[in-house]
């Protein structure tokens, strides 16, 4: 059986640190050693696929922030307020070394404190120009096989035929030979553009077998779609906690807060600050990458997302960006309806205190 000649994995750990980072105002001292992300079409066509702001990449050697034993540390930074920690060591050898490895590397704790600790030592150096620094981080890992040349050269749709059982086992991170039906399902959404290259995405990892330069832009859209994750997970608690928080002071107001439809008004301004802003973030996370003319990058771009649960991550905060405009428009009827009710009552109130002064001969 041929082994593989040459290969790297790459864990990416990502954290989302806070609300945004102003890229444009890095400090000196760390944005000399940094790059802009880009990624490359893979058809030889004219097209346009680019980052509406794009990332900023550093090495963590450049800044002494190594990683651990074996493992070469690389950080990048979204103007969305995540960095990723890519942590990749090489390898050559068998494919069951390899599957022995991965199964290592994936949900290692030990090798996540040390990415988060990376992170974090980053972080430090970010502080000025972070909007809302986070004080605990979500977090998201996701791992890559890359395999850039095989003892014995084969085309993609070779590659799944001979070694599909391999690759299955690699991805799920199991020694024994899964079920035919697994084994399907691993491999379901598996994607080539030319002969001689194959991804295969997965929910929790994916295996990327191309050449170097082909590799990166795979890696390029893995990584990108597991921030986006990341941050809808974000939006979503963050909205599961804001719609909680409402019913409750909706249900239970204080009897002040009665008066003239106080609460309603609370509710429709807060309710109205927080649908701006997380539809502004939300923007600005989907439109990240504009990709026109490369329908490869697309089509991979949108399996890897329905693979990682992207999608429906991203109806979930929909769904719920509706459920809280609704309860804007709701308190905003409700804050005009008290207020008129305020309104006729202190008339009436007028006229029964003219009538009573009119009553008693103090006005004519």
């Amino acid at each position: 059986m041929p082994g593989i000649a040459s290969a790297a994995i790459t864990a990416f750990y990502l954290f989302d640190v806070a609300e945004a980072i102003t890229l444009a105002d890095l400090p000196e001292a760390i944005r000399r050693f940094m790059s802009e992300a880009r990624l490359v079409p893979t058809p030889a066509i004219p097209s346009y696929v680019g980052y509406q702001q794009p990332p900023r990449v550093l090495e963590g050697a450049a800044v002494g922030i190594e990683g651990p034993a074996g493992f070469t540390s690389r950080f990048k930074v979204y103007d969305y307020g995540i960095v990723s920690v890519a942590l990749t060591r090489p390898f050559a050898g068998s494919w069951a070394e390899l599957i022995a490895l991965g199964q290592e590397i994936v949900e290692n704790e030990a090798l996540e404190a040390q990415a988060e600790a990376a992170c974090r030592a980053l972080v430090e150096r970010l502080t000025p120009v972070m909007v809302r620094p986070r004080r605990s981080f979500l977090t998201e890992d996701y791992v890559v096989f890359v395999v850039t040349a095989l003892e014995e050269r084969l085309s993609g749709s070779a590659l799944l035929e001979r070694f599909g059982e391999e690759i299955a086992m690699l991805l799920r991170g199991e020694r024994h030979a899964l079920s035919r039906q697994e084994r399907q399902e691993v491999l379901r959404d598996s994607l080539s553009y030319f002969a001689h290259d194959l991804v295969v995405p997965t929910w929790n990892g994916a295996l990327v077998y191309d050449t170097e330069a082909g590799a990166a832009s795979a890696l390029e859209i893995l990584e990108l779609a597991n921030s986006q994750l990341l941050q809808y997970r974000y939006y979503d608690d963050l909205l599961d906690a804001e719609l909680a928080g409402t019913y409750a002071k909706l249900q239970a107001p204080r009897w002040y807060d009665a008066l003239a439809g106080r609460r309603f008004t609370r509710a429709a301004r807060h309710l109205h600050q927080v649908y701006i802003e997380v539809n502004e973030l939300t923007d600005r996370t989907e439109n990240a990458l504009k990709v026109v003319g490369d329908m490869y990058a697309a089509r991979l771009f949108a399996r890897v997302g329905a693979r990682v649960g992207l999608d429906g991550w991203k109806a979930s905060v929909e769904d719920k960006l509706k459920t809280l405009d609704g309860i804007y428009r709701f308190a905003v009827e409700q804050t005009g309806m008290r207020r008129g009710q305020f309104l006729e009552a202190t008339i009436v109130l007028i006229l029964i205190l003219e009538l009573a002064l009119v009553l008693l001969g103090i006005m004519a």
